[in-house]
């Protein structure tokens, strides 16, 4: 994973990181494993920063040529949602994918992931990353600013929630203002989780009951955060309905997920003779033709 102290992510740099060290890493997976046998090789073809993408397209075309093996390329957010099937017993679910560039209310019907409801400027994960930048917590700031936000009281914040959709970018503004006139960090962090959570928690369950389903699974990096878990854990039990949690280790970005996509898709007899990157594939772009 690529981090830095400050700023944001600059793509180029970001690339010619993963292009130095994939060689590292895949060798360590294969000795963490025990294993030297490879069958299927699966990569995220997007969405995703170009630069990054086209890094792994590179080295998944090496290691597939090599190997004379299928190579596979699946959506990266696709991959986020089996694997709620994999980790937890979700059946038919609302799914909640909140991560760094991805906010959205999510239901699969009719082999389409269809969009309930999502983020109509940038994911809650980038919205988090932001307000740290702004405060000097570094990045990800999303770790920090739960920390900080247990020693905080509420300052009132703008509640932006459009319908079924969430807007994030006016509420970060009204935050940065407020701190250069003297809100402490401790607050804000407090006040911008309150709001944040409490908007997502709004539109998820007015999809549980647009919908009519009785299960939520909470997917991607975010819902590492344990205040988020109490507040939709909170909503579905007061409204009779199963919350599920995909395991912290594999809640955010990892290879387990991806790997497990092309699993599915292979089953399913899906077989790719050319392979590209697809930086803007949204999720219901795909067609569901693997089964769970």
């Amino acid at each position: 994973m690529y981090t830095k102290e400050k700023g944001g992510i600059i793509p180029a740099e970001a690339a010619k990181h993963h292009k130095l060290v994939y060689h590292q890493i895949i060798k360590k997976a294969l000795h963490d494993a025990q294993t030297t046998k490879i069958d299927l090789l699966a990569f995220s073809h997007g969405p995703g920063l170009a630069p990054c993408l086209h890094v792994g397209l590179e080295a998944a075309k090496e290691y597939a040529h090599e190997l004379q093996i299928p190579l596979i390329g699946v959506n990266h957010c696709c991959a986020h949602l089996s694997s709620a099937h994999l980790f937890t017993s979700v059946k038919d679910p609302i799914y909640i994918f909140v991560s760094g560039a991805n906010t959205q209310i999510i239901s699969l019907e009719a082999q389409r992931f269809r969009i309930l409801g999502e983020t109509l400027d940038m994911g809650m994960g980038n919205a988090l990353d932001k307000i740290g930048r702004s405060l000097d917590l570094g990045f990800p700031s999303g770790p920090l600013i739960e920390i900080l936000a247990k020693k905080g009281t509420y300052v009132e914040l703008p509640y932006s929630v459009k319908g079924m959709d969430l807007s994030f970018s006016g509420i970060l503004t009204a935050a940065i203002d407020k701190f250069k006139k003297g809100a402490t960090k401790e607050d804000l962090c407090f006040s911008i989780q309150e709001t944040f959570f409490a908007m997502l928690t709004e539109v998820t369950e007015r999809a549980l009951a647009h919908i009519k389903k009785e299960e939520a699974v909470i997917i991607g990096g975010v819902a590492a955060n344990k205040r988020l878990y109490e507040m939709l854990s909170m909503m579905c039990l007061e409204r009779g309905a199963i919350f599920s949690a995909v395991p912290l280790h594999y809640a955010g970005d990892n290879a387990v997920n991806i790997s497990w996509q092309g699993i599915l898709e292979y089953l399913s007899d899906k077989r790719e003779q050319l392979s590209d990157i697809h930086p803007y594939e949204r999720i219901d772009d795909v067609r569901v033709f693997w089964e769970y």
